[in-house]
C-alpha cells in the first residue's frame, strides 16, 4: 500500500495550508498544535508567524512539553518564558501538556522496546493533533521529523527520558542506541492510537542544520531549502523527507546524510512502518 505525500517547493505560510487542506483530514474538535518551541540561542528553529494562517484555520493550541535536559524548557517556568520571549503565546494560545499533575501512561501493547509511553496529562484536553515538524538533523536521532514530534515530542519531562533510557529512565544518555530508536517509534505508536488516529502532519524542510531546534549552540544549515511536505502517514512523511535528502544535488547534502547515518536515523522509520501505523511506501503528489 502507498501513503500520499503532497510536496511543493513553494515554502511559505500559504503554502503550509494549502497542503494541509490537499489532505482533507478535517481535524475534530479542540485541535492540539505540537510544535518546537526553540530552545534559546537557537537560530534555525521556524518562528511563530510562519505558522499562522495554519494554526488559525484550525483554531489550534500550541502544545509543547518540558525537557529533560537541562536549558530554557527543562521547567514549566522557565518554558512558558521561552514561549513568551519567542513570540508563540503573543500569537496563539499555548498549554504545556506536563506543567503540572501527574502524566497520563499509555500502554504499548505491541512495542518492540517498551511497553509503556508517559505524556502531560493536559493531552486528554484535546480530540486531535496537527503535527508540525521542521525536518532537520538531530544530534541523537540523526535527523528529527514527525516521528520524532509524536514519540519525544508528546512525552512528558519523564517521558522523554524513559524513552532515550528504553524503558530505563536512568540511562537517558547511555542506553543501547538502537533501542533508543525503536522506543521512539513504540511511543509515536501510543500517541496515534490516544487520539485515534485523528492527526495530520506537516514537515517544513527550511533551515537544514545538521542539529536540532532543541541545540541552544546549533550549526547553520548545510543545505539549501527544499520544501514543505504533508500526510496523514507519518511514517512515509518522514521517508519521503529522507528521500529528498538523498536525491538532492547540493553539496551540503553529504554532510547531512553523515549525521543521519551515522546515527542509524533511518531504523526510526522501519521500526515504525514494523509496528504497523504507517508505511515506507508512498505517492509523491507535487503542487
Amino acid at each position: 500500500m502507498k501513503s500520499k505525500v503532497y510536496f511543493t517547493k513553494n515554502i511559505t505560510p500559504e503554502a503550509v495550508l494549502k497542503l494541509y487542506e490537499m489532505l482533507g483530514a478535517n481535524l475534530k474538535g479542540k485541535v492540539a498544535v505540537k510544535l518546537h518551541s526553540g530552545e534559546v540561542g537557537n537560530q534555525n528553529f521556524l518562528r511563530p508567524d510562519f505558522f499562522k494562517p495554519m494554526i488559525d484555520a484550525v483554531q489550534g493550541t500550541v502544545v509543547e512539553c518540558n525537557t529533560a535536559y537541562e536549558g530554557k524548557r527543562n521547567t514549566t517556568e522557565k518554558h512558558l518564558e521561552t514561549l513568551k520571549t519567542h513570540g508563540w503565546s503573543e500569537y496563539y494560545p499555548v498549554d504545556l501538556l506536563d506543567a503540572d499533575g501527574d502524566d497520563i501512561v499509555l500502554d504499548i501493547p505491541n512495542g518492540a522496546v517498551i511497553q509503556k509511553n508517559y505524556i502531560g496529562n493536559h493531552a486528554d484536553r484535546y480530540d486531535s493533533m496537527l503535527v508540525l515538524s521542521h525536518f532537520k538533523g538531530h544530534p541523537m536521532g540523526g535527523y528529527g521529523g514527525a516521528l520524532k514530534q509524536l514519540s519525544i515530542g508528546v512525552a512528558s519531562s519523564f517521558g522523554k527520558a524513559y524513552i532515550h533510557g528504553a524503558g530505563e529512565p536512568e540511562k537517558i544518555w547511555t542506553a543501547d542506541h538502537d533501542s533508543f530508536l525503536r522506543s521512539m517509534a513504540d511511543a509515536a505508536g501510543s500517541v496515534i492510537a490516544f487520539y485515534h488516529n485523528d492527526l495530520a502532519y506537516i514537515n517544513v524542510m527550511k533551515n537544514l542544520s545538521v542539529d536540532c531546534d532543541c541545540c541552544a549552540v546549533a550549526e547553520d544549515p548545510c543545505m539549501k531549502d527544499i520544501g514543505i511536505l504533508a500526510s496523514l502517514d507519518p511514517v512515509a512523511l518522514d521517508k519521503a523527507c529522507l528521500d529528498l535528502v538523498y536525491a538532492s544535488d547540493d553539496p551540503g547534502r553529504d554532510h547531512l546524510i553523515e549525521r543521519i547515518e551515522s546515527r542509524n536515523g533511518a531504523l526510526t522509520i522501519d521500526a515504525a512502518a514494523d509496528l504497523g501505523y504507517g508505511f515506507k511506501e508512498y505517492e509523491l503528489i507535487e503542487i
